[in-house]
């Protein structure tokens, strides 16, 4: 008879999961000892829990499919967490086994001792404990199914004895758990509604987020029936921006003017598959139509005049018979002058800036785009590489970008990029890591020799928390704890065995990065980029103009006025191209 381990990891191969990704603890023995015995699933092993989540999380985003991590009990399975929430917050469907203590000693203060189904419950759907064996294989099963459907975290706590139990017969996991296929859109009478808003309106913009994905033409053949700009939200950009005659760009605290400004002159706003969280950004007067999938989320970021609950695909497809072509494209004409513009202005800064060092991180983020291969994944660390990865990063349908664009969290890229590179071993895999992330997570990079994953990480090392500066200076405050030591990042490479070349100057850059891309096996790019690059937000408000003003004197009076020449010289280009 096989034990509830096997058990366990023959209904996951059944179900398609390929990989788990872990460390091993004692607690843990039995499932990774079944892993050993399978050859349909391999341990993928890590330096950190925590990376195991964000791995398996970056494995559920671009497979579609389940992905598995696991932890040992008390702390093991508690470093899980961050990547967890990262993962919910992301919408993508990961089972977490989270061992436990034995069940005899559960509530005594045991050695380690948590209550992971309590801990757990904010970031999951689906989260329980199996207390006795015949327990295991139904929970499993509803588990499974809660995160393939509901495209969230499920996390199954596991007593490490239960794991060694043998496992009877039941009907639970004799089948293959996957989503199941629906097509969801609005009542004819809401989706009427709609077309009147739409058809009447003057000036139509379409909000476009990761919901999109999957309705790429019927969203750009909407746009040209009502000559709408299309504005794309950072998690819709990889579904959205390429092969599109009506984007305008990105708008948001990374995004463009053009993005912005396209918003704020419509008087009707399509929200498709957006849960766009910065009010801010929206129009003041406009009527809202919004669509999404998830009715919870209707009008919750700013008042909406229409809610539509659907799949961006089955909405569109209903309302495209009700639509009137319209005839005049001004305000279309007017958005896209406006972003070729601003365009224009952002590729005028991603320049070998007379091989001046530091190095512009413009210009890197630029350089990388253009030598990377077509379907490469990207990965991107939060902070200032996800800024520049937004505004230089090109998508054209089969590449793709992955990152912590929800939860916010540091440290990710690396860790994205391990599990990108294990779904896909085939493929490129880019991560744009800051210096504070990667010493976050420095530890992984020896899980990249470990398991052979040839990633390609590029660092903008500018020696501090760049975007935690930019938002004290907003705030009117003097930099303080922002600063990193860090060490030659590439020397560290090379200490371990992998490619690593430093590049101080802009006109090494090129040469560098083509290394990197060529070589067998993971590299490390390590630049040092200019730390008071200011990558300000397309609507800026009185206050924070009001803080950049206190900044600069807070910042003399402080004695560190050269910290203010700096910023100043850093960025004149971009003041002179505004």
């Amino acid at each position: 008879m096989a034990t509830v381990a096997t058990r366990v990891i023959e209904a996951l191969a059944r179900s398609g999961v390929r990989h788990v990704y872990g460390l091993p603890g004692d607690s843990l023995n039995g499932f990774t000892d079944a892993i050993r015995r399978s050859d349909d699933v391999s341990w993928e092993h890590v330096r950190h829990e925590e990376t195991a989540a964000f791995a398996a999380a970056s494995d559920a985003a671009l497979t579609g499919k389940l992905a598995v991590c696991a932890g040992s009990c008390g702390p093991g399975n508690l470093h899980l967490i961050n990547g967890l929430f990262d993962a919910q917050r992301s919408r993508v469907p990961v089972l977490a086994i989270a061992a436990h203590i034995p069940r005899s000693e559960i509530g005594s203060g045991y050695f380690q001792e948590t209550h992971p189904q309590d801990l757990f419950r904010e970031c999951s759907v689906y989260c329980e404990l199996v207390s006795t064996p015949e327990m295991a294989p139904r929970i499993l099963e509803m588990a499974m199914r809660a995160a393939v459907e509901e495209n969230g975290v499920a996390v199954v706590v596991i007593p490490g004895e239960v794991f060694l139990a043998q496992a009877g017969e039941s009907g639970w996991l004799k089948h293959a758990i996957e989503a199941t296929r629906s097509v969801i859109r609005p009542d004819d009478e809401s989706l009427r509604r709609a077309a009147d808003m739409l058809n009447s309106a003057q000036n139509v913009t379409i909000l476009g987020g990761a919901g999109v994905a999957g309705a790429h033409d019927a969203l750009v053949e909407l746009a040209g029936t009502l000559n709408a700009p299309v504005v794309h939200a950072l998690r819709g950009k990889e579904f959205i921006e390429y092969d599109n005659p009506h984007d305008v760009g990105m708008t948001g605290l990374l995004g463009f003017s053009s993005g912005y400004k396209a918003i704020k002159e419509a008087d009707v706003l399509l929200m498709l598959g957006t849960d766009f969280p910065y009010q801010q950004f929206y129009p003041e007067h406009a009527r809202i139509i919004q669509v999404d999938v998830r009715g919870g989320h209707l009008g919750r970021r700013t008042p909406i005049d229409l809610g539509l609950v659907g799949t961006v695909a089955d909405t569109l497809a209903a309302l495209k018979p009700l639509l009137v072509q319209k005839p005049g494209r001004e305000h279309l004409d007017r958005s896209l002058r406006h972003y070729r513009k601003t365009r224009a202005n952002l590729d005028a800064l991603a320049v070998n800036d007379r091989d001046k060092s530091p190095i512009r991180p413009e210009y890197v983020a630029g350089l990388v785009n253009r030598l990377a291969s077509d379907d490469a994944v990207f990965t991107v660390d939060v902070g200032s590489p996800v800024v520049w990865a937004a505004r230089y990063l090109k998508m054209n349908g089969t590449r793709r970008l992955v990152g912590s664009f929800n939860h916010g969290t540091m440290a990710c890229a690396l860790p994205h990029a391990i599990g990108a590179q294990t779904a896909y071993p085939g493929r490129q895999v880019v991560a744009f890591a800051g210096d504070g992330g990667l010493a976050m997570s420095f530890g992984e990079l020896i899980t990249l020799m470990q398991n052979r994953l040839p990633v390609k990480l590029v660092v903008f090392n500018n020696s501090s928390l760049n975007f935690v500066e930019l938002e004290m200076k907003a705030a009117g405050i003097v930099n303080f704890g922002t600063e990193l030591i860090n060490p030659d990042f590439a020397a560290v490479a090379q200490a371990m065995g992998m490619f690593g070349r430093r590049v101080e100057r802009a006109g090494d850059l090129e040469q560098a990065v083509t290394d990197a891309f060529a070589h067998d096996g993971p590299a490390v790019i390590d630049v040092v980029t200019a730390r008071q690059e200011l990558s300000i937000p397309p609507a800026i408000t009185v206050e924070q103009a009001k803080g950049f003003s206190l900044y600069a004197i807070r910042t003399i009076l402080a004695g560190r006025g050269d910290e203010l020449l700096d910023l100043v010289t850093t960025n004149v280009a971009r003041r002179l191209l505004d």
